[in-house]
C-alpha cells in the first residue's frame, strides 16, 4: 500500500488545521504556507473533506476552515476515505471493489492478504488526530506558545 499525495496532504493539512489555538479558523492560504502545499490542490481537498462532513468553513472577517468533530472523533481512516485514498494493499482485498477476484476461491495467499488489510483498516480507523496531537503536542504547544510557526 502506498498512500498518494492527496492522501498524505490531506492528513498533514486536517492536522494542521486540528492543532490551530482554540480551534480558530484558519485559511487556506496559511495552512498552505506551513504544509508547503499548493492553495489549488489544498481547496480540492478541502472541498472533499468539507464534503464529507469533517471540516466547515466560516465566512468573513477571520473565517477560514475549522473541524467539524471533535478531534478524537476523526480518525486517519476518515481523512483518507474522504479524500479518495485506497488503503488496501492488493485489489482483492479492496471491500468497494466493483469486480470480485476471479481467483479468490482457489488462491492460497488471499487470506493472507485480507488479514494483512484487516490490520491496516483497523489501525488507521483507531487512530485519531487527538492521538497524534497527543503524541506531539509538546512540540506544538512549545511553537504556539513562543508565536512561531510549525510544521506537521
Amino acid at each position: 500500500m502506498r498512500l498518494t499525495t492527496k492522501g498524505r496532504y490531506g492528513v498533514r493539512a486536517i492536522l494542521n488545521l486540528a492543532s490551530s489555538y482554540k480551534n480558530r479558523p484558519v485559511s487556506i492560504k496559511k495552512i498552505s504556507a506551513e504544509e508547503e502545499i499548493s492553495p489549488e490542490f489544498l481547496e480540492q481537498i478541502f472541498f472533499k473533506l468539507k464534503k464529507a462532513g469533517l471540516i466547515r468553513s466560516l465566512r468573513g472577517p477571520g473565517g477560514g476552515f475549522v473541524l467539524n468533530q471533535k478531534a478524537s472523533e476523526i480518525s486517519i481512516k476518515d481523512i483518507l476515505d474522504a479524500v479518495g485514498e485506497n488503503v488496501f494493499p492488493v485489489p482483492c482485498t479492496d471491500t468497494n471493489a466493483e469486480e470480485v477476484c476471479k481467483k479468490e476461491d482457489t488462491c492460497t495467499i488471499s487470506k493472507v492478504w485480507k488479514q494483512f488489510a484487516d490490520i491496516i483498516v483497523d489501525f488507521l480507523s483507531s487512530l485519531t488526530l487527538q492521538d497524534i496531537i497527543d503524541k506531539n503536542g509538546k512540540k506544538y504547544y512549545d511553537s504556539l506558545k513562543s508565536g512561531h510557526d510549525f510544521n506537521i
